[in-house]
């Protein structure tokens, strides 16, 4: 259920015509380009393995299922690791399906729509969550387990020994080991397939994703049209279907 969070989460498109004629193609990414695309399997072991894992930050111990819950939001809502983790109870609406997400990046506020999966998953954390700290509305949402709020550092530290404990490492540097940036990669370019095998007009949809995303102008969302096997291949029977039609407008 969990990997299909992304999938659910924005609005589903409304399927065109798959001869439609593409206009947006997925670019090379310029070098170097470091990030990570994680698929399904990897996100799968990742989310359910941490849920048996407690991990430590220094003297102050992260519980697994915080940090479960972390992963699968970020992904599933596409989010920046400094949004998430500047969460407050009050910016939490699960009977609306949303979160407020507050002075962001480009000092913005912006609503973030949940799907019905990601929103079940953090009605049980929040339950969880409350049964252990206080509810109270200017109290993180992620936190540590004496209650402070958790830190990017501390969130960044726990996903690299996790990311060694499942044995994920990437050929060169530090550098290009996998992020946790790189979930919020994945959930964009996830999202960008699945419109490309639905037949959808990426034209029309490229400036609402950047709007979710929290993206100032669209060049920053086209960043996300990176080569990768999955797009290119949809890409291709897009453009093949074009071709082989007998006229075009």
């Amino acid at each position: 259920m969990y990997t299909q969070v992304a999938t659910v989460l924005l609005s589903p498109a409304r399927p065109k015509s798959s001869s439609s004629k593409p206009k947006f193609a997925p670019q090379k990414a310029a070098e170097p380009c470091f990030a990570l695309l994680y698929d399904h399997e990897f996100q799968t072991a990742q989310f359910n393995g941490n849920s048996r894992r407690r991990s430590h930050t220094g003297r102050v111990p992260i519980d697994a299922y915080v940090f479960r819950a972390l992963l699968l939001l970020l992904y599933g809502a596409g989010l920046r690791i400094s949004e998430a983790i500047s969460l407050h109870i009050v910016d939490v609406d699960l009977e609306q399906a949303h979160l407020i997400i507050r002075g962001t990046k480009f000092y913005k506020t912006r609503l973030v729509p949940l799907g019905n999966d990601l929103t079940q998953v953090m009605t049980e954390y929040v339950g969880q969550r409350n049964n252990r700290h206080s509810g109270a509305a200017d109290t993180p949402l992620f936190c540590f387990r004496d209650g402070a709020s958790l830190s990017k550092s501390a969130a960044q530290s726990t996903f690299r020994r996790l990311r060694a404990a499942a044995g994920v490492v990437r050929e060169g540097g530090q550098r290009q080991q996998p992020r946790l940036h790189d979930l919020r990669h994945s959930a964009a370019v996830h999202r960008l397939v699945a419109w490309y095998r639905s037949g959808a007009d990426l034209h029309d949809l490229l400036p609402k994703l950047a709007t979710y995303l929290g993206h100032v102008n669209l060049s920053a969302t086209q960043h996300y049209l990176t080569m990768t096997p999955d797009l290119l291949h949809e890409a291709s029977l897009r453009f093949e279907r074009y071709a082989m039609e007998k006229s075009h407008d």
